[in-house]
């Protein structure tokens, strides 16, 4: 049976099943390529904001102690952090929820087609090829479009958590980095500062 002549035999259930596939099966490929491409876009952006993030903090070092400076650091990193994973993250549920729907809208299809099946038995009052091969056939076809949509689906999910969690694993080596950088830098104005207060202190002394 070929797809016009199941879609002259569906009823409005089954074509309302189907454009529910279809929507589902849209989303997905829109949803999964957008993060692909947009991941290494997103990566620099990260790392930017990352550097942002300590940046601003610079001027409010001054009068912290180096546990402090630390603390302070990394949460303004963590908090960074957090909010680039949830960036990333966005459309990655919309996968995982499609894959878990799609076969059971597939299964319900399927259940409509062979209900539909007994129905024109139930009507005809015989059990030939010729009562039950249309239901059947639109029962079979939800069952295939259901597996169609679902497997993409949980190949995309799979697929984008992996990269999001190398992002992830990405973002914080560049935190510690950054912050390993950032604590060397505040030390060594820290040590020149208090070397010319004394300096200072000296030369005050001597005169």
């Amino acid at each position: 049976m070929n797809f016009s002549v199941y879609w002259q035999h569906a009823d409005a259930v089954s074509k309302t099943l189907y454009f529910i596939l279809l929507a589902m099966s849209i989303m997905t490929w829109t949803i999964f390529i957008l993060r692909l491409m947009g991941t290494r876009q997103l990566k620099q952006q990260a790392y930017a904001q990352l550097s942002q993030a300590l940046g601003k903090l610079k001027a409010k070092f001054s009068p912290l102690n180096f546990e402090q400076r630390k603390a302070v650091a990394e949460q303004a990193l963590l908090r960074q952090i957090s909010a680039e994973k949830s960036q990333a993250e966005k459309g990655v549920a919309v996968l995982g929820t499609i894959a878990s729907l799609a076969p059971f809208v597939g299964l319900f299809g399927t259940v409509w087609g062979i209900f539909h099946a007994l129905v024109a038995v139930g009507k005809s009052g015989q059990a030939g090829l010729a009562q039950v091969a249309t239901p059947v056939g639109e029962a079979l076809i939800m069952t295939g479009l259901g597996l169609a949509v679902a497997i993409p689906a949980v190949l995309a999910y799979n697929i984008c958590t992996r990269v999001n969690r190398g992002l992830a694993h990405e973002l914080q080596d560049q935190a510690h980095s950054l912050l390993i950088d950032t604590m060397l830098q505040q030390d060594s104005s820290t040590a020149q500062v208090n070397t010319k207060a004394t300096s200072e202190n000296l030369v005050g002394g001597q005169a």
